[in-house]
């Protein structure tokens, strides 16, 4: 036989058995025969001369990829679990007495002398007391399961809430929670303004000039490393014992991250939107004012965004410089009392105006600037 009918008939033989379409099934001539080591092949049960393609490979699915917006549904639905996550298990350690619970609060004292309804001891002593009035044969104490004195459960600190914001204090010397919220907001607005008064133009010439960033920066950098509060004793000297240093606590606190901060933002700036400018004959001020500055509001924007919660973190150690005042004093007072629901009460509502700021602030950035994507 010669080379090419041998070859010919490779081309047209079945392949083996067990092999190609069919365990012992003959292809017929109008199909294709593929190589059984072919990714594409594929035994066929049933026999009958069609090659059908192997189904893809799975891949693994994995939870870290290229970032995709969430549907409006799946972001609130997040939302709203982030904070009921911690809700639920604050709830259940109050709630469900096996879960922690290590002292009992007594509701019957019994004949134990040195017990009284509503007082919190450990569970290890009040069973001591217990078993000791039983073998005397005198009234035990009773009780119930409770935690600490400083994690009251969330109805208690939902009241104290309530009642804090609506009802007069119970002790002579306190003032109410209104208050004090409202001076400790108007620190927090001075401060920071008085901050991004100096802050945000300085930053915005550092970004934009590198000699007087040379020469500022460093002992900027130098400087943001010493802690806020560590100036408290010297502005007290300087400024009074009232809400001057208090307000300086802020403004030493935010000043020179914004101006870091800021001059990154503005170096950040598409440089070809600079050499355009000048080429346009925009020099100087008038650059910056109407080139680098419209470029970087949007940033700009968010970075002061940022930096006012800075601030917030600030208050409650520049409120206890000098005078007590503010919220500051009326959480230290509380919880010279031990009404911890009440601290709880004013540290929840720092949170939720510093929340609801935020949000604000957000929006109305979406309406300022409708043409950025990130505020989009």
């Amino acid at each position: 036989m010669s080379a090419g009918m041998r070859q010919g008939v490779e081309r047209t033989s079945p392949p083996p058995c067990g092999e190609g379409t069919g365990v012992g099934v003959t292809p017929p001539a109008s199909a294709a025969v593929v190589h059984p080591t072919s990714p594409t092949s594929n035994s066929s049960p049933q026999g009958g001369g069609g090659v059908r393609a192997s189904s893809p490979i799975p891949r693994r699915r994995s939870w870290v990829g290229v970032a995709r917006p969430l549907s409006p549904r799946r972001r609130t639905s997040l939302a709203i679990l982030s904070f009921l996550i911690p809700l639920l298990a604050w709830a259940a350690v109050s709630y469900v007495p096996f879960l922690w619970h290590p002292l009992v609060e007594v509701t019957e004292p019994g004949d134990i002398a040195w017990m009284e309804p509503g007082m919190r001891v450990p569970k290890s002593a009040f069973a001591e007391e217990v078993a000791s009035a039983k073998a005397a044969g005198t009234a035990e104490p009773a009780g119930r399961p409770a935690n600490p004195v400083y994690l009251p459960a969330p109805h208690e600190v939902a009241e104290a809430f309530w009642t804090s914001l609506t009802a007069q204090p119970t002790q002579r010397d306190a003032i109410r929670l209104p208050l004090s919220l409202w001076h400790s907001i108007q620190i927090i607005a001075f401060g920071f303004l008085l901050s991004s008064l100096i802050g945000v133009p300085l930053g915005i010439l550092c970004g934009a000039q590198p000699t007087l960033a040379r020469l500022t920066e460093p002992v900027i950098e130098f400087v943001r490393y010493m802690p806020a509060p560590a100036f408290g004793a010297l502005m007290v000297a300087i400024l009074g014992i009232y809400d001057g240093p208090k307000i300086a606590i802020i403004v030493i606190g935010t000043f020179f991250q914004q101006v870091l901060v800021i001059a990154n933002t503005t170096r950040r700036i598409d440089p070809l939107l600079i050499e355009a400018a000048l080429t346009l004959g925009a020099r100087n001020l008038r650059l910056i004012r109407r080139v680098i500055v419209p470029a970087m509001l949007p940033q700009l924007y968010r970075d002061q965004r940022i930096l006012l919660g800075w601030a917030w973190t600030y208050l409650i150690v520049a409120e206890l410089i000098g005078t007590s005042s503010g919220i500051t004093f009326f959480i230290t007072q509380q919880a010279r009392y031990q009404h911890f629901d009440n601290v709880y009460a004013a540290i929840l509502i720092i949170g939720l105006v510093g929340s609801i700021t935020d949000l604000a602030l957000a929006w109305l950035g979406r309406r300022l600037f409708p043409y950025d994507r990130s505020e989009a």
